[in-house]
């Protein structure tokens, strides 16, 4: 089993070209396989032609990833580090804390199918706090998280903080797919297969059976 803290404190980070928003939040106290229930963003991204990009680091990017896997529109998720150097981008480093790198997932999607918001809205929701950049993505981000501590919806303020990412660098292959290729692994079992029922029960408009899979895009 893997060794994990279940630490509250989430870090994301988003790109598109050169530019990221970083933020961390609160998370309300709830047990692994609950989900808050929150309204869409007031405002969202018009969707535009060709892909977006966005970076997403909420602790363990198994189940991150797994999530955005089973969300219809995502062209890909790929598990990796945002943050610190390539040159100490390995899980082992990573894994001590010191490197400056958050294990983040690299999210891309069609805006025609699936818009900027909503991908906010189920990662506040099922898997925990998000963020992108593509000129209007750090307002919406902002507005929409101000929106959400408004109506007092993990019950602690959501403490946000917006910077510069320093790159994304894919995680080693055994991280890729991780969710789908061990089910029955007890953090798995535990903490992340829940977030996909979840993601099929509250968002089932956006759910798809099938996960777009890092080998299946790759090859």
């Amino acid at each position: 089993m893997r060794n994990r803290s279940f630490s509250r404190l989430s870090l994301l980070a988003a790109a598109v070209g050169t530019l990221a928003v970083t933020a961390f939040a609160l998370a309300p106290l709830r047990a692994a396989e609950d989900a808050v229930v929150i309204p869409p963003p007031a405002a969202d991204v018009p969707a535009s032609d060709g892909t977006q990009t966005v970076v997403l680091a909420g602790g363990c990017f198994w189940g991150v990833q797994g999530v955005f896997q089973h969300t219809a529109g995502v062209v890909s998720a790929v598990s990796g580090y945002s943050g610190g150097s390539r040159m100490n981008a390995q899980y082992e480093l990573v894994s001590t804390g010191t490197t400056g790198h958050a294990e983040s997932v690299q999210v891309k999607y069609d805006p025609k199918r699936i818009s900027y918001g909503k991908i906010l809205q189920i990662f506040f929701s099922v898997a925990h706090n998000p963020t992108e950049l593509n000129r209007q993505g750090p307002d919406t981000a902002e507005a929409y998280i101000a929106q959400l501590d408004a109506a007092k919806v993990y019950g602690k303020p959501i403490v946000t903080k917006v910077g510069s990412l320093q790159g994304f660098y894919p995680a080693e292959n055994y991280h890729q797919d991780y969710l789908t290729l061990h089910p029955s692994q007890p953090y798995i079992a535990y903490n992340d297969l829940p977030k996909i029922e979840n993601l099929k029960k509250l968002f089932a408009e956006n759910y798809q059976e099938n996960p777009t899979l890092v080998r299946s895009v790759s090859n």
